[in-house]
């Protein structure tokens, strides 16, 4: 079984900077992809950023030049650096785990980040 337990998330003044972890346990080997996804309240859930074990990079174009991912394969850790949020990035951040098939994937419970204007 794999566990994904994601931190970090709080209360922002809009143009402040956050970083969120996610920490992976049990048998993740498999599991090469690495995201961050965001759901605001009355939305659909939408991709903000992946990261393969490879270190290639795929972001939202909406987040793209504010927010980094980045990985730590031997520590089973991935990360979200956001900067110059706005009110818009307020949402509940998941972490998602799948392998390239993407034929299943697991999820963490999220972590909340409100940004204030």
């Amino acid at each position: 079984q794999v566990q994904l337990v994601e931190s970090g998330g709080d209360l922002v003044q809009a143009g402040g900077s956050l970083r969120l972890s996610c920490a992976a346990s049990g048998n993740i080997f498999s599991l090469d992809i690495m995201g961050w996804y965001r759901q605001a309240p009355g939305k659909r859930r939408e991709l903000v950023a992946t990261i393969t074990s490879a270190g290639m990079t795929n972001y939202a174009d909406s987040v793209k030049g504010r927010f980094t991912i980045s990985r730590d394969n031997a520590k089973r850790m991935v990360y979200l650096e956001m900067n110059s949020l706005e009110p818009e990035d307020t949402a509940v951040y998941y972490c998602k785990a799948e392998p390239p098939s993407r034929a299943y994937w697991y999820w963490g419970q999220g972590t909340q980040v409100t940004v204030s204007s």
